[in-house]
């Protein structure tokens, strides 16, 4: 695993990320090809994964799973980046990308999703822009039941109507 601080310009060029449209800002840290990871990752800036990680990351910003990466966590990050393997459910707050080497295996949640060509997907996708849920009531009131004259044959029960009509005897 490595760590760089980019910011202060120590080797500039070497594996940094530059921001782009895709939300990609400097890379901080990265796990290695040949690198075993497990626990729980938290970061706020790019992390690039190369190795194998497994357990959890949260992130504010951006997570790279490269080609070599395999990962088997659960993911919550602002932009998820996938050209390797990642086993469990992602939460993409903005945008989900898959490369057309990428392999999925996991439900996904994401507000944008970019899929190439090539690449593998198994699960369940929820879209769209995370909308606050409304409070729910502590208790339902149960309706009241409705009680029908003997004979009486609801207007939405097509089928029971007519057997009613054919039992009937003609005048």
């Amino acid at each position: 695993m490595g760590f760089n601080n980019l910011r202060k310009g120590r080797e500039p060029g070497r594996g940094a990320a530059q921001a782009s449209a895709g939300g990609v800002g400097m890379l901080t840290a990265f796990i290695d090809q040949g690198s075993e990871f497990s626990g729980k990752l938290s970061f706020k800036d790019t992390v690039r994964i190369d190795g194998c990680f497994e357990g959890e990351i949260v992130s504010e910003n951006t997570l790279i799973v490269g080609e070599t990466g395999r990962v088997q966590a659960s993911i919550e990050s602002e932009v998820v980046i996938i050209s390797g393997e990642v086993r469990g459910d992602i939460h993409a707050r903005r945008q989900l990308t898959l490369h057309k080497t990428a392999r999925v295996y996991g439900n996904v949640r994401t507000a944008s999703l970019s899929v190439e060509e090539g690449s593998y997907y198994c699960g369940h996708i929820k879209m769209g822009e995370e909308k606050p849920t409304a409070v729910k009531p502590e208790k339902l009131e149960a309706k009241p039941k409705v009680e029908r004259p003997e004979g009486h044959v609801a207007a939405d029960k097509p089928d029971a109507k007519r057997a009613k009509l054919q039992e009937a005897p003609l005048r």
